[in-house]
């Protein structure tokens, strides 16, 4: 554990309290996660822009968690994966779906199957996938506009889960009961 600091809006730099004003907006009270980054500005303001910008993408709530959650997963986010499966409860996702990402079971459509297999191949070889991958991809039914927010969905991803691995972040107790 880095001992990195979990702020609350009293404790954050004078620049992050607006931005956990938004937190506490969105979420009721500071999640962790967002008290961690508020010791720099600059990555929590970017991390929320992208949070935003992810949720306006084309993807529908089951696809945004199936890339959310294959990431998470995949990245083995003791916190993001537990925060992930209750916002897709608020987003009333199928606890069946959220169910089978973190047992890295079957999606429950060919369609959901492509975009988590497609969300895994890009996070594991680092954006290097085959033209036969991809093509795959769109056969299912996306288009390159969804193969690009799948990236946007990483870039998200590897910010918080990062972020989460070096704090050790402790998990919100709202969260607790989807762990």
């Amino acid at each position: 554990m880095n001992n990195l600091t979990v702020h609350t809006r009293e404790s954050a730099p004078e620049q992050s309290k607006p931005l956990l004003d938004n937190s506490i907006k969105a979420f009721g009270s500071v999640p962790s996660l967002h008290g961690v980054m508020a010791e720099s500005p600059e990555a929590l303001e970017a991390y929320q822009l992208l949070h935003k910008l992810f949720q306006a993408t084309s993807l529908d709530a089951e696809e945004l968690t199936v890339v959310w959650q294959t990431i998470n997963v995949e990245h083995g986010c003791h916190y993001c994966v537990p925060a992930h499966a209750a916002i897709a409860k608020m987003m009333k996702v199928d606890d069946a779906l959220t169910a089978a990402l973190r047992s890295r079971s079957a999606m429950p459509t060919s369609k959901l199957q492509a975009l988590h297999d497609t969300t895994l191949l890009i996070v594991r070889n680092r954006g290097l996938i085959s033209e036969a991958e991809v093509q795959s991809f769109y056969d299912a039914g996306y288009t390159q506009k969804q193969l690009l927010e799948i990236v946007l969905g990483v870039a998200q991803k590897i910010m918080s889960n990062y972020i989460n691995h070096l704090a050790d972040t402790p998990l919100d107790e709202r969260f607790a009961a989807f762990l």
